[in-house]
C-alpha cells in the first residue's frame, strides 16, 4: 500500500516540478504515473546492481550519494524511454531525485 502512495506522490512531484522548473515537461498525470512506475522498476532492477557496484568502489562510505546519483540516472533513462516526459540537463534530474528521496524518507518515517 505504501508503495502505491509513494508512486502517486512521485507522480505528483513530477507534475508539480513541471510548473516550477522550465526544463521539466510531463504531458499528463497519467504519463507521470507511468514514468514514476518505470523509475521505480528501473531502480529495483538496474539501480540495485549499479548501487552495489558503486558502493564497493566507495567502500559503502557514500551510499546516500550513490543512491541519489543512481536514482538520477534512472530518471534520465526514463526520460529517454517516454516521449511525454522530458528533462533537460542533469541538475534538474538530480533535483527531482533529491525531492523524491526526501518525500520517500518522510513517508517511511510516518
Amino acid at each position: 500500500m505504501s508503495w502505491i502512495i509513494e508512486l502517486l506522490l512521485n507522480a505528483a512531484i513530477l507534475v508539480g516540478l513541471t510548473y516550477i522548473m522550465p526544463s521539466v515537461k510531463v504531458r499528463s498525470f497519467g504519463t507521470a504515473i507511468l514514468v514514476a512506475l518505470v523509475i521505480s522498476l528501473l531502480s529495483v532492477t538496474v539501480g540495485l546492481i549499479l548501487q552495489f557496484v558503486l558502493n564497493i568502489f566507495t567502500l559503502f562510505l557514500l551510499s546516500a550519494l550513490v543512491r541519489l546519483i543512481v536514482t538520477a540516472l534512472m530518471i534520465k533513462l526514463a526520460d529517454k524511454l517516454f516521449s511525454g516526459f522530458e528533462v533537460r540537463g542533469f541538475l534538474p534530474v538530480f533535483i527531482i531525485a533529491l525531492i523524491m528521496a526526501v518525500v520517500g524518507t518522510l513517508l517511511e518515517r510516518m
